[in-house]
């Protein structure tokens, strides 16, 4: 089973079913509802996904679109069409992400330029050394 929650704690979920289209996303509205540069998402079926702990908020962020998050700390939850019998959630609220690891990009047109240089960034074990103090 697939489990998840936000920041918090207060808001809890189980997935009751297999993922499919686990994706990358860099479109501008997943960008700012989410504050991220890259949203990672995966969708299951709306009654797959099972509210256990508190219930998320939802705002109607675009015509026919429905996104939920924790109304505490602000986790992003998931994003909904109403013309779409899926739901998406976010894998970084996974208490697992790695298990439901991304398989492609989309809205790559949109992403952030510098998003292209990742790879060549240094990488930290905890923190800059210059932080590490």
């Amino acid at each position: 089973m697939i489990t998840g929650r936000c920041f918090c704690g207060h808001v809890r979920y189980e997935v009751r079913g297999t993922p499919f289209h686990e994706t990358l996303c860099h479109c501008e509205d997943c960008r700012r509802a989410a504050g991220a540069p890259i949203v990672g998402w995966f969708t299951c079926r709306p009654h797959e996904l099972v509210w256990t702990a508190g219930a998320p908020k939802t705002w109607a962020s675009s015509n026919g679109v429905t996104r939920s998050f924790c109304g505490d700390c602000g986790t992003s939850f998931t994003y909904a069409r109403s013309d779409l019998d899926e739901v998406d959630v976010t894998i970084a609220s996974l208490d697992k992400p790695e298990d439901v690891p991304p398989r492609d990009h989309t809205r790559h047109r949109g992403r952030i330029a510098w998003i292209d240089r990742l790879a060549e960034l240094g990488a930290y074990p905890v923190a800059r050394e210059d932080d590490a103090a």
